[in-house]
């Protein structure tokens, strides 16, 4: 928590933090370190109780959700298992408890820098016009971009594009 605190502290950033954030004590943590959002993922298909609950006590500009996924299914644990939850059901039944944004990772773009999965969120944004949507994974150019704010998306998230150098900090000062 010294981490996020700091960063908290030290500057003016909107902070999401996710991973392993099981029970009311972490989040409670995460929350008062500095975090405005935290996102839930596999306790949101392990335990969606927990989470529903989270949504009515917080908000959902407080909590967003992490829908990892390959093919139609979400994966949890790390992307080590599949659940038999598939990914437009896992956003019905959260945007039915009040969530609002998704942090969507096609897990088998991630790291690969070959584009992301354009025509699934394409999908997402129109079977579901009421949700944000956040696309992770494949994110290579500023084209990519383009395509993502052209279909409707809320935002993306640039990792290795980044390190590698694809995409420059200077060439994102138009979509923040």
């Amino acid at each position: 928590m010294a981490v996020l605190e700091a960063i908290a502290q030290r500057t003016s950033l909107d902070i999401d933090a996710g991973g392993g954030i099981q029970t009311d004590e972490a989040l409670a943590q995460v929350l008062n370190a500095g975090a405005k959002h935290a996102t839930a993922g596999s306790l949101a298909v392990r335990q969606p109780d927990i989470v529903k609950r989270w949504l009515a006590n917080h908000g959902a500009d407080a909590i967003f959700l992490g829908a990892d996924f390959k093919g139609a299914h979400i994966l949890i644990n790390a992307w080590a298992e599949q659940s038999t939850l598939t990914l437009t059901v896992f956003i019905e039944q959260y945007l039915a408890a009040g969530a609002t944004t998704f942090i969507c990772t096609d897990v088998s773009k991630d790291g690969l820098l070959q584009g992301p999965s354009q025509s699934t969120y394409q999908q997402l944004v129109q079977q579901f016009p009421t949700a944000r949507f956040v696309a992770s994974g494949g994110v290579t150019t500023i084209a990519d971009l383009e395509a993502l704010a052209a279909i409707g998306m809320h935002g993306a998230i640039i990792g290795k594009a980044l390190y590698e150098g694809s995409i420059a900090l200077a060439d994102l000062q138009r979509f923040v």
